[in-house]
């Protein structure tokens, strides 16, 4: 099994690729991601172990739960300093856009954390 903490750089560099695809390059690269954003990836990673059939919007209510609990609230931008982003909406109010990123971590978890099969 690969280690938790090399599928959740892969899930890092796959949501930072992702964001930069829709012109979004606020995203740091693993290495230089502050230890907070780190932590939120591990913490997800750790969700879908453990919850491997939830669907997609159980991984985005545990990402807002982690938010909240560490003083985040909804703003129209996504400000570390001032701990706002806006994405701290239920899952259905998320863009599209928003959502794939709760389905490509899913995808990336569940591929990496799974054992390969014969033939695949």
């Amino acid at each position: 099994m690969i280690p938790n903490d090399t599928i959740a750089r892969v899930c890092h560099e796959a949501n930072r690729a992702y964001c930069e695809s829709l012109g979004d390059f606020s995203q740091a690269p693993w290495e230089d991601a502050p230890a907070w954003q780190r932590e939120s990836c591990f913490d997800g990673v750790r969700f879908v172990l453990v919850s491997p059939d939830a669907p997609p919007s159980a991984n985005h209510d545990n990402w807002s739960r982690l938010k909240l609990a560490e003083g985040w609230r909804w703003g129209p931008v996504k400000d570390a300093e001032t701990k706002t982003h806006p994405c701290l909406v239920a899952f259905e109010l998320l863009p599209p856009e928003q959502q794939r990123k709760d389905i490509l971590f899913r995808a990336i978890v569940s591929a990496l954390a799974d054992p390969p099969r014969a033939g695949t």
